[in-house]
């Protein structure tokens, strides 16, 4: 044998098992326990809970975790070395870089911008800032402020380079604000760490993000049971449920964050276009998809539409439903739900269709 043929069968040789090896390190999800190991922490303004049912897989808590606080860091406007301030410091002035993950999002964002033409629009700063609502200085501000502002308020002015991965506003004064979609990416993220740690059945719980991994471990094959949220209640307090496995539930409600001004509850959901909180009948809405960042985009995109515009957008998306409930207390279902919501008896609301 020429010694070429026996120094390439050594390679192949060597080369069978480090491929092995690469294949061997793929983490398997280790057998589903009744009792989850749990953990709550206090982050991004909200109380987030994360369950893993897979027996010794107690550490994928600690990774989770991490994850989402190294990502609040960096998207979180006004908080030091936030990546997102940065980026807002430097409207009009020079393009920004930013780690993958916050260009990512910001580039989702952009997209989902232009998808719902507007109604959805990560250059909203501008307002929320002027309105602040859910801080201890929220206030309602003079229309010549909010006229002020509007002009900024311009997705198509945000402007993305792939190559070197910056992020620049054309105008002074911009700001990207993305808490519409921010704890959505950060739920997708949460998963992607779970499953690279071998985790397949667990709950993330991001205030409101509800990403439900694998099937209830109280019965086999059979999918969780989650609770839609009552808009005019506290947090965990549901008016029905809805099967779920390998999805995701978000909710929005006018009254998780408000401000009262001379007897007028005005939302922190703010409506790109007039600078001031939508203003129609719906009460709360509840997007049932796969990634919870598309169900946070959607979930706003809807309460601009109101209920007959919003259900007819809802039943155009791909692999997405959606739970709309009223301020008169009445609840509608988009045609993939109709037979697998149930309403929770007592709770002073009624299911309806829209004529």
């Amino acid at each position: 044998m020429k010694k070429w043929l026996i120094a390439l069968t050594a390679l192949i040789a060597l080369a069978l098992p480090l491929a092995a090896c690469k294949q061997q390190a793929k983490p398997k999800a280790a057998p589903v326990i009744q009792t989850p190991y749990k953990d709550t922490q206090f982050l991004m303004g909200t109380v987030v809970n994360l369950s893993v049912y897979n027996k010794g897989k107690e550490s994928a808590l600690d990774d989770g975790f991490a994850r989402i606080k190294q990502l609040a860091k960096e998207i979180t406007v006004n908080q030091k070395g936030s990546e997102v301030d940065a980026v807002n410091k430097q409207a009009g002035i020079k393009p920004v870089k930013v780690t993958k993950s916050v260009y990512a999002l910001i580039k989702y964002a952009k997209a989902y911008s232009e998808r719902s033409n507007g109604s959805f629009d990560l250059a909203i700063g501008p307002v929320t800032q002027l309105w602040h609502i859910g801080f201890s200085d929220a206030r309602k501000p003079a229309q010549s402020e909010i006229d002020a502002v509007l002009p900024l308020v311009h997705y198509q002015d945000v402007v993305l380079n792939d190559k070197q991965q910056t992020v620049y506003l054309k105008k002074k004064g911009m700001q990207l604000d993305l808490g519409g979609i921010a704890k959505g990416f950060i739920a997708d993220e949460v998963v992607k760490v779970f499953k690279k740690d071998g985790v397949n059945t667990a709950i993330i719980d991001l205030g409101g993000n509800i990403f439900v991994m694998g099937h209830s471990p109280k019965a086999k094959n059979r999918p969780w049971t989650v609770g839609i949220q009552d808009p005019k209640a506290s947090r965990g307090t549901s008016i029905g449920t809805v099967p779920a496995a390998n999805i995701t539930v978000v909710t929005s409600g006018i009254y998780e964050r408000h401000l009262v001004v001379d007897g007028h509850n005005y939302s922190h959901l703010m409506n790109p276009k007039t600078g001031y909180p939508f203003e129609n009948n719906l009460a709360g809405v509840s997007i049932i998809t796969k990634k919870s960042v598309d169900g946070d985009a959607l979930s706003t995109a809807t309460f601009d539409k109101g209920l007959k515009d919003g259900m007819a957008f809802i039943e155009k998306q791909k692999d997405a439903e959606a739970i709309f409930i009223t301020k008169d207390k009445k609840v509608y279902v988009s045609s993939g739900l109709k037979k697998t919501f149930e309403l929770i008896p007592d709770t002073g609301y009624k299911l309806a269709t829209l004529k």
